[in-house]
């Protein structure tokens, strides 16, 4: 059953009330506790397009960390990573080697896995899709991620990739990865925060997110990935889409592209 309520503590950092206009971003941004019956906290600290860090509970999630040694200089050290793809805007070795040491764990596809020396063999979990794998009491399920449209087959193919849903004290966060509405995400369940991509030509239309998100209903969207070939999406038309057809669902719009 998904729960009613729980406890979101969102701490924005670095966020301002407002991007550029040429963005076209939603300016909703939390500023307060969500209380509720849960004991249990989550801060999210938005880095850069797919990046993120999660401090959750006590323990420190990177996810898809890029942008080298200074974009992350300012931050907990990571105990657990999570790398969705091998695209450079989600993994960057010289990134990975710069944030990571000996006692950190690093869960990829294998597709990254190859990618990587075998100074981290000791370090990762490789998942395919559908695969669970329990780390420092987060329990992890790699979930698909791919394109659907001819024309964008050749970015993202089926089983290369991770999707993930993170579980931890009754809380379920889904990072989408880089995708399109597929079947695996519409079937998604209990769901309380969900970062959705959306830009072309690389994942999706903001109506197709917008389609998937009202399916699997959420608690909680946070947009993100939405920068592609030309320019921003179209966040706040995400945002109405959603509103219009679902106003239990709450979409929230973080900075994740300074200007």
């Amino acid at each position: 059953m998904k729960k009613v309520a729980f406890l979101l503590l969102v701490t924005l950092t670095l966020i301002s009330c407002k991007e550029k206009q040429t963005e076209e971003n939603i300016t909703e941004t939390p500023s307060e506790e969500v209380k509720t019956d849960i004991e249990n906290s989550l801060n999210i600290l938005p880095i850069s397009h797919a990046t993120m860090i999660l401090e959750w509970d006590d323990k420190i999630l990177y996810i898809d960390p890029v942008g080298g040694a200074d974009a992350f200089k300012n931050y907990p050290k990571a105990d657990l990573i999570l790398i969705t793809d091998i695209h450079g805007d989600h993994f960057n070795l010289e990134t990975l080697e710069a944030v990571s040491n000996s006692k950190v764990k690093i869960i990829v596809p294998q597709a990254v896995a190859n990618k990587l020396p075998e100074s981290f063999d000791a370090q990762i979990d490789v998942l395919n899709n559908g695969d669970t794998k329990e780390r420092y009491g987060f329990m992890v399920e790699a979930i698909p991620m791919y394109n659907l449209r001819e024309e964008a087959l050749k970015f993202h193919e089926k089983g290369r990739g991770n999707g993930y849903v993170i579980e931890n004290n009754n809380m379920r966060v889904y990072i989408s990865g880089d995708t399109e509405d597929i079947p695996e995400m519409r079937a998604l369940k209990d769901i309380d925060i969900a970062f959705v991509c959306m830009n072309l030509p690389y994942t999706m239309t903001v109506e197709s997110a917008a389609d998937a998100v009202l399916e699997f209903q959420p608690i909680t969207v946070y947009p993100y990935h939405y920068r592609g070939t030309e320019g921003m999406s179209n966040v706040s038309k995400f945002d109405s889409i959603v509103k219009v057809n679902n106003p239990n669902i709450t979409v929230i719009q973080l900075e994740w592209y300074k200007p």
